[in-house]
């Protein structure tokens, strides 16, 4: 039998038959995918083949080749990656400039691997109703420099605002929801779906920073009339890219992949080579010099424990 994976709690899973009945299943212990070392060998989003046994159980025998799929570098020593989901139509990355502050380099990061594995990305600039003058003019400066690079931006606030324009743009896909812990994931499903989907937490006081309230992934589906399906993962602190080999790196970051081609030699990494117009651009301002140093920091990034 044939199903979607629509619930992931480690232990087990929840799947949708293509009956429409939903059934929990396992995994054997030494089930593998494809040599893909990972702490969830099945992820939300998978199509999956399922075999009921004698005794009642049900247990996932196969998994449907991916269309594509999000990973990230996973902090269980004994693992090398951490699946976020599975067949997906696009990212929405949830971003805070405050309370808590979402860094640059995680979202360039972030960026960097939907790009690696061809998968869209709106960026939300959540929380707005929370800011400052300031740091209102922060989300438009980075809106502004996102959106030069060929980003889709939205700035709201999942607990005071009209959210017709997001609701938009879930429709007719999938989509997976990430950000860090504490931007307001949660609050923003419970608004989307009008009632409580998940648990919502507060920041912590001593140190401005996002406390994990969901704990596992699943998905959610808008509803029986508007096509489309959202998947809700726990929040993460950061974003260790992943199967990125270094000369390719430049090819995640779109304007320094348009800007390389003026370089003065084909294999130049961008790091002080003479007649480097990427380097030649950063000092014009015509690159950001933060998405720069995030494109240097995946190169860098040559230990296991960097940028969990």
């Amino acid at each position: 039998m044939r199903g979607l994976v629509i619930k992931s709690t480690g232990n087990a899973y929840l799947v949708r038959m293509d009956d429409g009945s939903d059934v929990e299943c396992h995994i054997k212990g030494n089930f593998r995918i494809r040599g893909i070392r990972s702490t969830n060998p099945v992820a939300v989003g998978d199509y999956v083949e399922v075999q009921t046994l004698a005794d009642g159980t049900n247990w996932i025998t196969e998994i449907e080749e991916r269309r594509n799929y999000i990973i990230r570098r996973s902090t269980n020593l004994s693992k090398e990656s951490h699946i976020l989901a599975a067949n997906i139509d696009q990212v929405a990355l949830i971003v805070t400039v405050n309370h808590p502050e979402t860094s640059t380099t995680f979202i360039d990061r972030f960026l960097a691997t939907c790009e690696a594995y061809s998968v869209p990305t709106v960026l939300i600039f959540n929380k707005i109703d929370l800011f400052t003058p300031d740091e209102i003019a922060r989300v438009e400066e980075l809106r502004s420099l996102y959106e030069s690079i060929g980003y889709t931006t939205l700035a709201i606030s999942a607990v005071s605002g009209e959210l017709s324009d997001l609701k938009k743009q879930f429709v007719n896909k999938v989509t997976l929801l990430s950000g860090n812990s504490g931007v307001g994931k949660s609050t923003l499903l419970n608004a989307l779906f009008g009632k409580e989907m998940t648990r919502t937490g507060k920041i912590s006081d001593a140190h401005d920073k996002g406390m994990h309230t969901t704990t596992f992934s699943e998905m959610y589906f808008l509803d029986d009339i508007t096509p489309g399906a959202v998947i809700d993962t726990p929040g993460i602190k950061g974003f260790g890219a992943i199967n990125m080999e270094k000369e390719e790196v430049s090819h995640y970051f779109r304007e320094i992949f348009r800007t390389a081609q003026e370089c003065r030699f084909g294999n130049c990494t961008h790091t002080g080579e003479p007649g480097c117009a990427v380097s030649e651009a950063v000092v014009r301002g015509e690159i950001a010099m933060s998405r720069y140093e995030s494109y240097l920091s995946i190169l860098g990034d040559c230990t296991e424990t960097k940028y969990r």
